[in-house]
């Protein structure tokens, strides 16, 4: 036996030693480590816990209030329309409370608090208060608020991926990872709640930016949305959740009309927007506690309802998440003008809801909106029996325009409908509506387009490039003051501002030229302080940082906090650039060396 291991040790000594092998096994391994670099196995076990985990949470939602409570709620309703009002405005007023008393900010929630979180906090969401807005969820949709399940879903699902981040560092997660989480959950919930994998991948995507992709998170959300779809499936099955016939062809002449109607819907879905969002800033920045103001709009939810319900009986109505009203617009008669006034309530309905605060979204009121008014489209001015395609177009045309998500709206149509022969109208009508729309959206938190990515500095955190060196300024001090020190001693353009030992935010030497020098010896620097500036912890990274401050709404300097909010440094894009030269200069060095601690304060 000893004399047989021997030979067979000899032998494979010589394999191992053999000019060939030895040649050619660094090129091998070169190989794997570039196909490999961006670690995408990790995903094959992080995005599949995010999918079940989101499918159960959504399943859940799903029954509690499409299966429970909305149908008992809008029984009632339609064999009592006097109960409409007070069942609205109790229901909007427990939201309220709820929001008010329960999470820190009651007008940070759904789709608007997925965005910021992954533009201004790495993906961070915060989970005390996710129990209580999911609650408040169910009494917004729930008793009949014109909102629809995309809201928590998609909440519900970016708050999962978040939080499993946390649970899963084991797995060598980054900084950034919890980003790519944060969107996988989202795509997830999508997908859960309207039986559509390639909509909540699309749309997640889509919905940080309005020209632009979050292209980082596409792997792991194909697996997750695949996966919360499955998981759902299984309980409520997978048929398309708004299934109607689609026509199997369609002509030139339909083509031209389907243009038309994405420029009619494109200009009705801007001024739509733009007046939501008046409302939203409105309510937003209103004195009365939070309750009132869903008091308010839940009766100016329910009087849209029961104006509908007074001029058109029968069982549909501009209230509610409204799943069951697709079939009723396509498989029912209704005229040109009652489709056109459930269009335009529903659209107000959206608005009472949603402005004054109310917890979901808007994806299902616009897809109803789009379709009502393009069945009134094909009926009173193209005079075609062909419904399905213009109100499939219809309903496109709104969600590109509305949510300057175009191709989630094209997909969501071939996917939640049914109507895959619907997809080129539907991009037409898409495309049409986006263009005229203009950069109008529903989303006040969506970016222009995503920031240059400086590759080289990939693996290069804001720590590393930082200025320690930082001069302040009180907020206290009047702007003349401020001027007599800062024109003298320095030459900086922007300065971080305190309240004793408290960070404000930042003040920018160009707003007080537009401020009368006749003020400058009453008025404080913290008066012009932009207390919204956007904060960064050390740890992260530089593409991130150059991101944030190559956005939309653009500021000079970045605030670099610790954990306890005590400033660490400051970052331009200045310094960016200069450590991109380091960088190149210097290609082995993997970090780069930060200067010494020191803040001083123009005094």
């Amino acid at each position: 036996m000893d004399q047989t291991q021997t030979i067979r040790t000899r032998k494979d000594n010589w394999v191992l030693r053999h000019p060939l092998l030895r040649k050619y096994m660094p090129l091998v391994h070169e190989d794997l480590t570039a196909t490999y670099s961006r670690d995408l196995h990790k995903w094959l076990i992080i995005a599949p816990i995010i999918g079940v985990t989101t499918g159960l949470a959504i399943t859940v939602i799903a029954i509690i209030i499409l299966g429970k409570l909305w149908p008992v709620v809008l029984g009632y309703y339609l064999g009592h329309h006097w109960a409409i009002v007070p069942g609205l405005v109790v229901a909007f007023a427990v939201t309220g409370l709820i929001m008010q008393y329960l999470t820190p900010d009651p007008d940070e929630h759904s789709t608007e608090e997925v965005i910021r979180s992954y533009h201004e906090h790495q993906g961070d969401i915060n989970m005390r208060p996710f129990l209580p807005k999911l609650l408040a969820a169910i009494t917004t949709v729930g008793f009949g608020g014109s909102s629809a399940l995309e809201g928590p879903s998609i909440y519900g699902g970016a708050a999962i991926g978040s939080w499993l981040w946390a649970k899963l560092r084991w797995l060598n997660l980054d900084a950034r990872d919890r980003r790519i989480m944060l969107i996988c959950g989202a795509a997830a919930g999508m997908s859960a709640v309207f039986r559509a994998p390639l909509t909540g991948i699309v749309f997640a995507l889509e919905m940080p930016y309005k020209d632009d992709l979050a292209h980082e998170a596409l792997v792991p959300s194909l697996i997750a949305s695949v996966i919360s779809y499955i998981t759902l499936s299984s309980f409520l099955g997978g048929a398309p959740l708004f299934d109607f016939a689609s026509a199997t062809s369609f002509t030139g002449r339909d083509l031209f009309w389907c243009a038309l109607l994405g420029l009619i819907i494109g200009l009705i879905a801007m001024a739509f927007v733009i007046t939501f969002r008046r409302l939203r800033t409105l309510c937003v920045k209103s004195s009365l506690p939070h309750w009132v103001k869903m008091s308010i709009g839940g009766l100016l939810t329910g009087i849209c309802g029961v104006i509908f319900l007074y001029f058109f009986h029968g069982s549909l109505v501009p209230l509610g998440p409204n799943y069951e009203a697709v079939g009723m617009i396509l498989g029912t008669h209704h005229s040109t003008l009652e489709l056109v006034v459930f269009g335009v309530l529903k659209l107000a309905a959206t608005a009472f809801t949603l402005g004054v605060g109310g917890v979901s979204a808007m994806f299902v009121p616009l897809f109803l909106t789009g379709g009502s008014f393009g069945v009134a489209f094909a009926q009173a001015v193209v005079h075609s029996s062909s419904i399905e395609l213009y109100a499939a177009v219809g309903m496109a045309s709104f969600i590109a325009a509305g949510y300057k998500t175009p191709l989630a709206a094209v997909v969501f149509v071939a996917e939640a409908t049914g109507g895959h022969a619907f997809i080129i109208p539907a991009l037409i009508g898409a495309a049409v509506a986006y263009a005229v729309s203009g950069d109008a959206s529903a989303s006040g938190d969506q970016k222009l387009h995503e920031g240059v990515r400086v590759q080289e500095l990939r693996h290069v955190v804001v720590g590393s490039v930082m200025q320690q060196k930082v001069v302040s300024v009180q907020g206290a001090l009047t702007l003349r003051e401020f001027t007599d020190l800062l024109s003298p001693h320095y030459h900086h353009s922007t300065f971080p501002v305190f309240e004793e030992d408290q960070l404000l935010g930042i003040v920018e030497v160009w707003a007080i030229a537009k401020v009368s020098p006749q003020k400058w010896d009453t008025m404080r620097v913290r008066e012009l302080t932009n207390r919204h500036a956007s904060r960064v912890g050390s740890d992260c990274d530089v593409m991130e940082g150059l991101r944030l401050l190559m956005s939309e709404h653009r500021q000079h300097m970045l605030l670099v906090t610790s954990g306890a909010g005590k400033l660490e440094g400051v970052v331009t894009k200045t310094d960016i650039l200069q450590a991109l030269k380091t960088y190149r200069d210097e290609p082995t060095q993997p970090s780069l060396e930060a200067g010494s601690k020191e803040h001083s304060q123009v005094e």
